[in-house]
């Protein structure tokens, strides 16, 4: 008789691609395990603890990265588990029977595929939003983007006509309006830029 085993599934925020895995219940119960995207660049861990699994997500969705704990039931039996990204609340990850998380997983994929669309096609100011990034990246590159956490760098939301500058250790924002050459010019004015956080 196969052994039982549970799939996991999320969407690599390096390079994009689904990562679909099959570990066995035995393995998850004996140790931490790991599910690495063939790019190398992500890894979804799963460690058994007391009286639940401590999680670890790659985020397709914030391109960031998540902790989660679950239930050992919730893990190991039944139809599974879903965990959402905080920052936007969309599922980012599924765990469970096979089919279910290739399901979700597909359906997720369709998901952002129609966001990036949609982003691609959104920007107020195509040339605005590209000075603003390129200048952003420069500020970042010379350190000036810190927190008032005391943490420095940031990750990057993008919209329409702003981009918001996330602090990768407390997820305060600071939002930078991309629309207009004021909104630009503005910006150029400013060596240094610093994150109200949430600590």
């Amino acid at each position: 008789m196969a052994e039982q085993t549970r799939t996991f599934g999320y969407i690599c925020p390096s390079c994009g691609k689904a990562v679909l895995a099959d570990r066995t219940r035995f393995a998850l119960s004996a140790a931490a395990v790991g599910v690495v995207c063939d790019c190398g660049h992500s890894e979804l861990t799963a460690e058994p603890a007391a009286r639940a699994y401590r999680i670890t997500v790659p985020c397709g969705v914030c391109e960031g990265e998540h902790r989660a704990e679950v239930a050992p039931e919730s893990l190991l039996e039944g139809p599974g588990v879903a965990l959402a990204c905080p920052e936007t609340k969309q599922l980012c990850c599924y765990i469970g029977e096979r089919d279910r998380v290739e399901r979700s997983l597909s359906e997720l994929e369709r998901t952002l595929e129609k966001k990036k669309d949609r982003e691609a096609d959104t920007f107020v100011d195509d040339v605005v939003m590209y000075e603003v990034l390129s200048e952003l990246k420069d500020i970042a590159a010379r350190d000036g983007i810190s927190c008032t956490c005391g943490s420095k760098g940031c990750s990057l939301d993008i919209h329409g006509g702003a981009v918001d500058l996330i602090c990768p250790a407390c997820g305060g924002r600071l939002r930078v309006p991309a629309a207009t050459d004021n909104d630009l010019d503005r910006l150029c004015c400013q060596y240094t830029l610093t994150i109200p956080g949430k600590k």
